[in-house]
C-alpha cells in the first residue's frame, strides 16, 4: 500500500496495456479527471461524481474509487461506497458504474481491468458488494458474474424509469400527457400556481414539504441537515431546486439532479392539505423542470425510478394507465416519456461464512427482515413508517 497524489493505493492491476488501480482518499488532479470522466460518459448518473460521495459522507459512508488508466490518460473506474453495518459488516456498492470511457481505445481491456478490481476489492476488503452498472452496460453484468459476482435481488437504485426527450417542442411533449393532465398548463396561471427556481435558503421548504409527502405515502425524509449538504455540495452544476406556490404560499417542492444529458427527479414533496390538491401541482413543478432544461440544451428528463413490474410492463407495450398501479407510478406514467431498463445488478458476498450466513439468514422472515434492514443502510433507502398510506 503506498500514498500517491493525496490518496492510498490498494493495489495495481494491468490487463493489456491498462492499468487499474483501487484508491482510498483520493483527492486532486485524480477526481478531477474522474469527474469529467463521468460528465462525458452516457448512461450514468451523479451518484458517481466525488460530490456524491462528499454528500454521502455525512450519511456515514465513505468512498473507494477503482481508476483505469492507458498511456496515462483516465478511460475508466468506479466509485464505491461502503460503510460498516450490522450482520454484513463492510458493505458497500457501485450506483450506475462502473463506467468506461468513450474515448477508451480498447474497451474490453478497460472492461477486464475494472471487473477484476472490482472483485479483488469484494474479496479482500467489502464483505458485500452489490454492483448496478449503468444502462447500456449488460457487457459488465456479465463480466462480473464471470468474476465470481451472483444475481442480486437489492435495488440499490431503481431498475428503471421513464424519461422525455427534451429535444421535441413543447406542444409534441405536452401531446404525450395523459389527457387530464394535458390542459393543465394554461390554467395554472389563472388559478394562482406559479414555479419558481428556489436556492439554498429554499432548503426548510423542501423539507417541510418531503416531511408531508413522507407522512402520507409512509417513509422517513432525509433530515434537513442532510438536504443541506446534498443541495449545497451540487448545485448550482449538479442540483437545482423548483419551488411551487399558491398565491405565493409555498406548496410542493422537487430537487433534480443533472449529469451530462440528463436531468433527473431525486426528491418530491408536496402539501395536500388545502386547496393546492385540487390544482395538480406537482405537474405545474414538472412542467417548469422541462420547459427550464430545454433551455438548457439538456437531452432527457427522468422522471425518476419505477417498480421492475411496471418498468417490465410498459416495455411490453402495456397502456399508460393501470387502477392497480400506486398513485405515485400513475402520477410519472401521466408525462409519457420512454420506457427504460438498466442492466440486473449484481453481489459479491464473502468470505463463505458471511456469504452462507447471509444466504441463511434470508429463508427466514427474521432473517430477511435483519438482512433487508442492513441493505437499507448501504443504499441509505429511507424506512416504510408503521400505519402509513402507502398507495401515494
Amino acid at each position: 500500500m503506498r500514498r500517491s497524489g493525496g490518496s492510498t493505493t490498494w493495489q495495481r492491476r494491468d490487463f493489456g496495456g491498462v492499468s487499474a488501480v483501487l484508491c482510498r482518499g483520493a483527492d486532486g488532479d485524480p477526481l478531477d479527471a474522474w469527474d469529467r470522466l463521468v460528465e462525458s460518459t452516457p448512461g450514468t448518473d451523479v451518484t458517481q461524481l466525488s460530490a456524491w460521495a462528499r454528500v454521502r459522507s455525512h450519511a456515514g459512508f465513505a468512498a473507494t474509487h477503482v481508476l483505469a488508466s492507458a498511456d496515462g490518460q483516465l478511460v475508466g473506474g468506479a466509485q464505491v461506497l461502503y460503510r460498516a453495518v450490522p450482520v454484513l459488516g463492510g458493505a458497500g456498492y457501485v450506483a450506475y458504474g462502473p463506467l468506461i470511457s468513450p474515448a477508451a481505445g480498447d474497451p474490453v481491456a478497460v472492461r477486464e481491468a475494472l471487473v477484476a478490481s472490482l472483485a479483488d476489492l469484494a474479496r479482500r476488503q467489502i464483505r458485500v458488494l452489490i454492483v448496478q452498472p449503468p444502462e447500456g452496460a449488460e457487457d459488465l453484468t456479465t463480466a462480473l458474474l464471470s468474476r465470481g459476482f451472483r444475481p442480486s435481488s437489492t435495488d440499490i437504485a431503481p431498475v428503471g424509469s421513464l424519461r422525455i426527450d427534451l429535444t421535441a417542442d413543447e406542444e409534441e411533449i405536452r401531446r404525450g400527457f395523459a389527457r387530464r393532465l394535458r390542459s393543465w398548463p394554461a390554467k395554472w396561471p389563472a388559478r394562482g400556481v406559479t414555479v419558481r427556481r428556489g436556492d439554498e435558503r429554499d432548503i426548510p421548504v423542501l423539507a417541510d414539504m418531503l416531511s408531508q409527502s413522507a407522512g402520507h405515502q409512509g417513509y422517513r425524509p432525509p433530515s434537513s441537515a442532510y438536504l443541506h449538504a446534498m443541495y449545497t455540495e451540487l448545485a448550482p452544476r449538479h442540483a437545482a431546486l423548483f419551488v411551487a406556490e399558491v398565491h405565493g404560499t409555498p406548496v410542493g417542492a422537487d430537487l433534480v439532479t443533472m449529469c451530462g444529458e440528463m436531468v433527473r427527479g431525486r426528491l418530491s414533496g408536496f402539501d395536500r392539505s388545502g386547496e393546492a390538491r385540487t390544482l395538480s401541482v406537482p405537474g405545474a413543478i414538472r412542467w417548469e423542470i422541462i420547459r427550464w432544461a430545454k433551455t438548457r440544451g439538456f437531452r432527457w428528463f427522468d422522471l425518476g425510478g419505477l417498480p421492475a413490474d411496471v418498468v417490465h410492463a410498459l416495455l411490453a407495450g402495456a397502456g399508460r394507465y393501470d387502477p392497480g398501479w400506486p398513485s405515485t407510478v400513475q402520477s410519472k406514467v401521466a408525462y409519457g416519456g420512454l420506457p427504460y431498463r438498466y442492466p440486473p445488478p449484481v453481489e459479491a458476498v464473502g468470505p463463505v461464512p458471511v456469504r452462507v450466513a447471509y444466504d441463511l439468514a434470508r429463508r427466514s422472515t427474521r432473517g430477511r427482515r435483519v438482512v433487508e434492514a442492513s441493505v437499507r443502510r448501504v443504499r441509505g433507502a429511507r424506512r416504510r413508517l408503521p400505519g402509513a398510506d402507502r398507495t401515494r
